[in-house]
């Protein structure tokens, strides 16, 4: 069975700049892309699954925010009202 090549919309050659010229297939554990306008040819090992993202505090999930110790804030009218 042939492997389907496909062109990735919008990407540009690296190597003469032109939009729309590349295209991109897989085979045998490796991905390939190459430019129908120049000779640009490119192959990459397909990566396996990515470690799981590290937790920070932008990321970890609410339950863990909200088991700390928290003071109530009270703003004070500085005119004493």
């Amino acid at each position: 069975m042939p492997v389907q090549k496909r062109f990735i919309a919008g990407a540009i050659c690296p190597r003469c700049a032109e939009m729309d010229r590349i295209r991109s297939w897989e085979q045998n554990g490796i991905r390939y892309r190459e430019c129908v306008s120049c000779d640009f040819f490119e192959q990459l090992p397909i990566e396996e699954q990515a470690a799981p993202e590290l937790a920070t505090r932008v990321n970890r999930p609410r339950e863990e925010e909200e088991s700390g110790d928290f003071q109530t804030v009270r703003i004070l009218d500085p005119k004493g009202r």
